[in-house]
């Protein structure tokens, strides 16, 4: 798996500009093929996103590696996940140095990530919540950090309210067909935004997404 590996960031993440080589190193050092199903195997390395269950997906590794560059974290940071689906966005950041916190509304799918990543030698540095993901976690906020990985009607208040100062939320938004994926930076009290393009995830249910 490591030559598929290694042609799945030359081909789908350096030709397709990330730039990042902390990323770019941390994509060719994670074993996607451990994240997803058994009968998958054979195509963890392909250039899309596959089912894993619950009505959930590991994303395509270009996008996990896209949110990872544009969140622009650091080694020590603290990052909230929202969405741990198979926790393999979360065992990229954790590659990067950082201290993940991902929360998962699946119980299933959070108990078997977290097995997962506590197996690949993760469990210091991601820790795998079940809950509500979308009103985050205000009592250990501010985060350094915060990426989505299910797209919201719009940015939810309570996700920008824990954002630290000078840091930035990833997350798509729009429609439950298709959204933009936006890049929200805060500075004091004003948040700017911008989009980095159009982008298709699963929705994102609970208080601060769309109802079941």
């Amino acid at each position: 798996m490591s030559e598929a590996r290694a042609r799945m960031v030359a081909d789908q993440l350096v030709a397709r500009d990330i730039r990042d080589e902390r990323v770019i190193r941390a994509m060719d050092t994670v074993p996607r093929e451990a994240f997803v199903p058994a009968d998958e195997r054979g195509a963890a390395y392909l250039d899309g996103p596959l089912a894993i269950g619950g009505g959930q997906t590991i994303s395509q590794p270009y996008m996990v590696a896209r949110m990872a560059e544009l969140l622009h974290v650091g080694r020590g940071d603290r990052v909230l996940e929202v969405g741990t689906g198979s926790g393999y966005a979360a065992a990229v950041l954790a590659e990067l140095g950082c201290q993940v916190t991902t929360i998962e509304r699946d119980p299933v799918l959070s108990d078997a990530a977290r097995g997962r990543l506590a197996s690949l030698g993760y469990a210091h540095r991601v820790d795998v919540r079940t809950g509500d993901g979308s009103l985050g976690l205000p009592d250990e906020a501010p985060w350094d950090g915060i990426v989505v990985a299910a797209a919201a009607p719009e940015v939810p208040s309570a996700l920008r309210e824990q954002l630290g100062d000078g840091r930035r939320l990833v997350i798509p938004v729009g429609s439950r067909r298709q959204q933009q994926l936006m890049v929200i930076e805060r500075h004091g009290n004003e948040w700017q935004e911008h989009s980095d393009g159009a982008c298709v995830f699963v929705p994102l249910i609970g208080g601060g997404g769309w109802e079941t």
